[in-house]
């Protein structure tokens, strides 16, 4: 006896047939992959097709930050892709964020780098790149206040107080950098390279030229805390000098300021003289005799009412320009004007 061969039950209307696109067959359906999507311009680019941009604001690196980036970039990899634009013309990626990336991995040897591309309009781009370094710790104080003054001319030559609201930072704080442009550039140079902070170069704002050469060197030379400079400054404000391009007044007069000593020595005629002048006051005939033993070494000469009437005028005339600083002590003139009130005031108080 035969037996039929099974057969399946023909399908009903009512059953639902289950379609695949190729898509969904790729697709990842794993929890993990919910809330996440891929991005079409992310891409893996060799170094050697990536160009920085020559409209960044950014013109300095330091080189010792760049080689330990390099160094954690050769163990840990590029943790964050760099922003690049693609040039159709000339056939390469340019750098839109990111350059310091960019720069350490050609440092570490890597071949290529993962980066993200974006179509950003040049007038966007260079507001957005403006924006990322202006609020950089690490860039420097020149780069930062030319960065801002090409924001104000891309917004439109908005108002100062729209431009540091729109990168976040205080007025005055804005003006403190843009006071670095007015630096000689040897000074400009040395905040570029780190060797003067842009704190310390505060101090040299307002000097003449002289003076802010002379203090530069000063502070490069010692590392001057900015503090100290601002003291020297004010010092050298009160000594205006007769050339203001003279470096080696301004030198002069800042050693004498940090010494805290007279620059103008006491030399040893006039001391001896203004001391011998004090001495008579409570001395007698030894004392009497020492200061006719100076006044010859000094070679003065007889007593005359009308040479000292000019004499004093011409010191009258010293004193009516001397700036407020030489009277105080560490100053100019104050040791000298110290020992002649202390002889006039003996000779005075003697009845001499």
């Amino acid at each position: 006896m035969s037996s039929a061969p099974a057969t399946l039950p023909a399908p009903t209307s009512d059953t639902p047939r289950r379609r695949f696109t190729v898509d969904s067959l790729f697709t990842d359906h794993r929890p993990r992959a919910v809330g996440v999507a891929d991005l079409p311009t992310a891409k893996e680019i060799r170094l050697d097709r990536i160009e920085p941009d020559p409209e960044q604001p950014r013109h300095s690196f330091d080189r010792a930050k760049l080689a330990e980036l390099a160094a954690s970039i050769r163990i840990e990899g590029v943790l964050q892709p760099i922003v690049v634009r693609y040039d159709e013309p000339r056939d390469v990626y340019v750098v839109v964020h990111g350059e310091r990336r960019w720069r350490a991995s050609r440092l570490a040897g890597l071949g290529a780098i993962p980066a993200i591309v974006r179509d950003v309009p040049q007038d966007r781009r260079l507001i957005q790149q403006l924006m990322e370094n202006i609020v950089r710790d690490d860039l420097n104080a020149v780069d930062r206040a030319a960065a801002l003054r090409t924001l104000k001319i891309q917004l439109d030559d908005a108002p100062w107080e729209q431009v540091a609201e729109a990168v976040g930072i205080r007025r005055s704080r804005l003006f403190q950098l843009l006071g670095t442009e007015k630096l000689p550039a040897t000074a400009r140079a040395d905040i570029r390279s780190g060797r003067l902070s842009e704190k310390q170069s505060r101090a040299l704002q307002g000097l003449c030229p002289a003076h802010q050469e002379a203090l530069r060197e000063l502070i490069i030379a010692g590392d001057l805390p900015a503090e100290e400079a601002m003291r020297l400054a004010r010092g050298l404000r009160d000594l205006p000098l007769a050339d203001p391009a003279d470096i080696g007044a301004a030198r002069a007069a800042l050693d004498r300021l940090r010494a805290g000593s007279d620059p103008i020595a006491l030399n040893d005629e006039t001391g001896a003289l203004l001391s011998a002048i004090a001495a008579t006051a409570t001395g007698g005939r030894s004392e009497r005799a020492a200061l006719a033993r100076a006044a010859d070494a000094a070679a003065a000469p007889p007593y005359d009412p009308t040479r000292l009437q000019t004499e004093v005028l011409a010191l009258a005339r010293s004193l009516a320009r001397i700036p407020e600083a030489e009277f105080r002590p560490g100053g100019g003139a104050y040791s000298t004007i110290v020992a002649l009130c202390g002889a006039l005031d003996a000779v005075l108080t003697s009845g001499r």
